[in-house]
């Protein structure tokens, strides 16, 4: 079964689908922001009903506990289980695709609409005249990945012909980690606004050190005046907690904003896809000034711990303070 849950979903709603999930099958894989994957054999005959009578019961579940309404395909395979939750057009809905008719469903569908498929690839099937999932079972999968790559033309080929031995891995929503700043009034000064954005790296670096924990992605989120709000998440090269990193990827975010007369009234800064600090792996570095910062930073923290977290801070900091 594959629940795909309303864009945009807060994260507390989102934590509460699973749980109802988890009232149903004891194996559910959390999708990140707002999807997520079971196994329905062993729940099949624990509740003694058809998959696509469960997925109503979660519908309801949902619906009636946490007023969210969510898309529910269920298939033999990860793909087709997939790619029925997104051929749903209404905000929710149950869409079961029997074992032994799923290659005739899926020959139906435009080549866009199989699972896993991107934008970009679809493109270049169908300038090649491959415009449904039928079609592309009907090319030999080398001319596939010739078309596509090696590894992405053999998982399109595999998967348009229901091959997908992917297993549901039982997965909770990873805990995440977060730090906001309201300004007391609308701020259009791009150096304040990038030195409150520093001050924020700092505060959550230093709050996934104490935890031994280290993120995969950062979100920020900027709130503008009349309520609208932006955001944006991007994956960093590698599992950090540490300032210089996480400040590398939060000023690409807020490049990417683009912003030049907005007035902001907040700031958000969250840490997703967290991990334990000792699964980061350790390279040699060559790097002499990045391991003196880093020797620097374990210093600062010990100050902080010591004296407080504002007892260390950056200059640009330093110097809004004493202008404000």
């Amino acid at each position: 079964m594959h629940v795909r849950c309303p864009d945009r979903l807060p994260e507390e709603l989102y934590r509460r689908v699973l749980e109802v999930l988890a009232g149903l099958s004891p194996v559910v894989q959390a999708l990140p922001p707002s999807a997520a994957l079971v196994e329905l054999k062993g729940a099949l005959r624990y509740h003694g009903t058809d998959a696509a009578h469960l997925g109503e019961i979660l519908r309801v579940r949902t619906i009636s506990h946490l007023g969210v309404d969510v898309r529910v395909g269920v298939g033999s395979t990860v793909t087709v289980a997939a790619t029925a939750s997104a051929q749903i057009t209404h905000p929710g809905g149950v869409l079961a695709i029997a074992p032994d008719q799923a290659a005739d469903w899926l020959a139906a569908l435009p080549v866009e609409a199989l699972h896993g498929i991107g934008p970009r690839q679809a493109a270049v099937l169908r300038d090649y005249g491959i415009h449904s999932i039928g079609l592309l079972t009907a090319v030999s999968p080398a001319t596939v990945q010739r078309l596509l790559g090696k590894k992405a033309g053999r998982l399109a080929a595999d998967r348009a012909r229901g091959i997908d031995p992917r297993p549901v891995v039982p997965r909770s929503l990873p805990a995440s980690a977060a730090v906001r700043h309201r300004f007391t009034s609308h701020t259009l000064d791009g150096a304040t606004v990038r030195a409150v954005l520093l001050d924020l790296v700092v505060q959550l670096g230093l709050q996934l050190r104490h935890r031994a924990q280290a993120t995969r992605t950062l979100t920020l989120t900027l709130r503008f005046a009349g309520g609208t709000t932006w955001e944006k998440t991007r994956r960093l090269p590698q599992p950090s907690a540490h300032d210089e990193d996480l400040r590398t990827i939060a000023y690409q975010l807020m490049d990417a904003a683009g912003l030049q007369r907005a007035r902001l009234t907040g700031i958000a800064l969250k840490a997703e896809d967290l991990i334990d600090a000792d699964q980061v792996a350790e390279q040699i570095s060559l790097d002499g000034a990045r391991e003196s910062r880093l020797v620097a930073e374990q210093a600062m923290d010990r100050i902080r711990d010591k004296f407080g977290p504002a007892s260390v801070g950056p200059a640009t900091l330093v110097s809004l303070r004493r202008a404000s």
